[in-house]
């Protein structure tokens, strides 16, 4: 295998990194030659000259296919436009002014492919060269490829060439080509690169056909269209009547129509093809690496696809269908539903465990921490106390249609505020399972429609747990009401939607909460992180103290509501409170860390940040002069989410309870009581440190929104002049 030339960039590798590959892409595995097509907009910029810089970063990822034994075939338009270029630039310098001001006759496609192939193949040999790579150019044309001993010819020659690590470049050679021109004619064996592409491809016993293209893969509509959607795995069957091309290419001869069509032929062939952007600088080591990016042309693809994997758009449409089917019925129906689905979880108990305990087995063995197994797994009685909490939910009042204000506008005019459903929620959510049947149950209680996104270790128990769930909901109202997103990849295209999905809710880490903030302009509710904190006053009753200091630490660790920093009245030091304390923790077997002043006062290690959410069993302790200071920094290192004061000072306790600006703030009680059942919501689906519509565990209230009903018999405005306005209150009716 050829050495690497010194200075060469050096590239991930490739087959090493295969591990965590989609499972769509795992032939890539066994993939050693591939044809690689270069559209002539990936080799020319907008203006008609050479794009260098990608071009450049074309040739540094072949050298880097060469050293990991690839054998690599490519096929590169660009040569017609490119000479089209350099001929009007001569024609310019050799015309007089006289004959510029005549009619411009266009320039013969053919000299023009004359001119362009030499420079075009001239650009690749220089750029290679500079690379240690040796190339070949090999012009070819339709009439060619009836001959069988052409045939028996170009795979000789091929495969001579890439035994030596030579790079064949192949052209349709349109100087030569009996075509009546390179940009009308599409008939033969093959019309252009693309279908030239796919030929070799199958000619020369390809493993993988890659198209390089001017966009990221193949889109639903025009790429330009926002409601576009990119299509990470073509299905014939389903996606040849819904795909809207938009125009050809600027400077090619088809566009997506023509690759598209290239495509299909080789998967149908047997050659697996991928269309991905060639302006991104590594997309041909990212195919091979497994990563699902661009469009896959595969023909098992339709195997691949479960009855129920609809698009991301079809699912939210379908949700939102769904969702209005459950608010036509009954209150008493939408009750039932619930009360089926507990009943559902409780007979399913026995499979949905086995599930559970083959994630959590998968995550241990994969070495994921031990918080996130923790999270993941469902304890005894787990489920029985999930159903039991759906049936809280089922017997509350009604919350849908709920008349929360009535005003008479004029006589005879009444308005209703009333409450109504979001819409269709999108829930992204990390490692508990749980939170699925909490946040099903709730979008049913509300009327609402929801997509579920949960985290891959929990796939097994998620999986189980949504066929148990939508089961149970009657085929009136559709199963599609609760969709189940099993693809990371569908993420994107579905904060996309800001017309079929009404609110995000991501659970999940400071990270997952920032990144879905930044990609979607769809109103997000949630919280990132819960560092939750204790204040313990001077005034506090120590035994009190210890006892909820140790269960909001203790009670579930990785939990968002568990406490996560202890702070401590200067004065509890001397008097013995705070050994007691630490005590108390260390024999739990807590790790402490301390703040920059208990740290060295314990001699314990210094916490690396005082804003640091552990989930696990460890916190930070730190000492304060007074409840103001405790209160300071709770606002500078706390979440805003829940917070406790502990003391018996009337006085401190109302300046703590008054100031901590926190979703949840507490007095003498435990931060795990932050909690959507312990609040008596029936469940919930998620605390929100958000300050617009819902703050706190929200339950079913922070899932709707309102309406106005208003109740006429004739009224017309006619400028207000007969009307009189009388906006009275009405007592609201039973």
């Amino acid at each position: 295998m050829p050495t690497r030339p010194r200075g060469t960039k050096r590239l991930p590798e490739l087959k090493a990194a295969n591990g965590n590959m989609d499972s769509t892409r795992a032939f890539v595995r066994h993939v050693k030659r591939l044809v690689i097509k270069v559209g002539t907009a990936v080799v020319t910029r907008a203006d008609g000259r050479l794009a260098l810089g990608r071009l450049g970063a074309l040739c540094e990822q072949i050298k880097e296919l060469n050293l990991q034994g690839y054998e690599v075939i490519m096929v590169s338009s660009g040569a017609v436009g490119l000479g089209r270029q350099r001929l009007r630039y001569r024609k310019l310098v050799n015309s007089s002014f006289a004959d510029l001001q005549k009619p411009q006759v266009e320039l013969d496609g053919k000299a023009c492919a004359a001119v362009g192939q030499s420079s075009l193949m001239a650009l690749y040999d220089t750029l290679f060269s500079q690379l240690d790579v040796t190339s070949a150019q090999l012009l070819v044309t339709d009439h060619d490829f009836k001959s069988i001993d052409f045939r028996m010819q170009l795979n000789e020659t091929v495969q001579s060439l890439l035994s030596l690590t030579v790079v064949p470049i192949f052209n349709e050679n349109d100087a030569v080509s009996t075509r009546k021109a390179p940009y009308e004619d599409s008939s033969g064996i093959f019309w252009d690169n693309d279908s030239l592409a796919a030929l070799l491809a199958l000619e020369l016993k390809a493993d993988l056909l890659i198209l390089l293209s001017d966009v990221e893969g193949l889109y639903s509509g025009p790429p330009s269209d926002p409601k576009s959607r990119l299509i990470r795995t073509y299905i014939k069957e389903r996606h040849q009547g819904e795909i809207t091309f938009g125009d050809k290419s600027r400077v090619g001869r088809g566009g997506m129509t023509a690759k598209v069509n290239a495509a299909v032929n080789a998967a149908q062939a047997g050659i697996p093809v991928v269309i991905t952007s060639g302006y991104a600088p590594e997309n041909i080591l990212k195919v091979l690496q497994g990563e699902d990016i661009g469009t896959l042309f595969h023909e098992d693809a339709h195997l691949w696809v479960q009855s129920q994997d609809i698009s991301a758009r079809e699912m939210a449409v379908a949700a939102r269908e769904s969702s209005r089917n459950l608010q036509a019925i009954s209150s008493e129906d939408r009750r039932k539903v619930l009360l089926d689905i507990a009943d559902a979880l409780e007979a399913n108990q026995e499979q949905i465990m086995k599930e559970n305990e083959a994630d959590v087995a998968a995550a241990e063995k994969a070495g994921y921490e031990r918080s996130l197994i923790a999270r993941l797994a469902l304890k005894p009685g787990k489920i029985t106390n999930l159903a039991n909490s759906i049936r809280v939910l089922a017997k509350m009042e009604d919350p849908i249609g709920r008349v929360l204000k009535r005003t008479e506008l004029a006589d005879g005019l009444v308005l209703e505020k009333t409450s109504s459903p979001l819409g269709v929620l999108l829930i992204v959510f990390e490692s508990r399972p749980e939170a699925l049947v909490q946040i099903a149950s709730l979008a049913v209680r509300s009327g609402n429609g929801l997509l579920l996104k949960g985290g891959k270790e929990a796939k097994r128990s998620n999986a189980i747990l949504h066929k148990v769930i939508t089961d149970a909901i009657p085929d009136s109202i559709g199963g599609r009401l609760i969709g189940l997103v099993t693809s990371r990849e569908e993420i994107p295209d579905l904060l996309k939607l800001d017309d079929v999905i009404d609110l995000v809710i991501p659970r999940g880490s400071n990270k997952l909460v920032s990144q879905i903030k930044e990609s979607t302009k769809i109103p997000v509710l949630g919280h990132s992180d819960g560092i939750c904190h204790v204040y313990v006053d001077k005034s506090a009753n120590m035994e009190m103290a210890n006892r909820i200091i140790v269960d909001a630490k203790v009670d579930y660790p990785a939990a968002c509501n568990a406490m996560e920093t202890l702070l401590l009245h200067k004065d509890l030091v001397p008097a013995g409170g705070l050994n007691a304390i630490v005590f108390g923790l260390r024999t739990k077997g807590v790790t402490l860390y301390g703040g920059p002043k208990v740290s060295s006062m314990l001699n314990i290690p210094q916490a690396l940040s005082l804003h640091h959410e552990y989930n696990s069993m460890a916190c930070t302790i730190e000492t304060v002069d007074d409840v103001h200071q405790a209160i300071d920094h709770i606002h500078q290192y706390g979440s805003a989410h829940t917070d406790c004061i502990i003391a018996e000072d009337g006085e401190a306790v109302e300046t703590f309870l008054r100031q901590v600006d926190s979703a949840a703030v507490f007095h003498n009680a435990s931060t795990r009581f932050c909690d959507g059942a312990r609040f008596g919501l029936g469940a919930e689906v998620g605390i929100s440190t958000s300050r617009i519509h819902a703050r706190g565990p929200v339950g079913v209230e922070g899932l709707l929104t309102t309406r106005w009903i208003l109740r006429g018999n004739g009224q017309v405005v006619d400028g207000d002049k007969g009307v009189t306005y009388t906006h009275r209150d009405l007592p609201i009716q039973s």
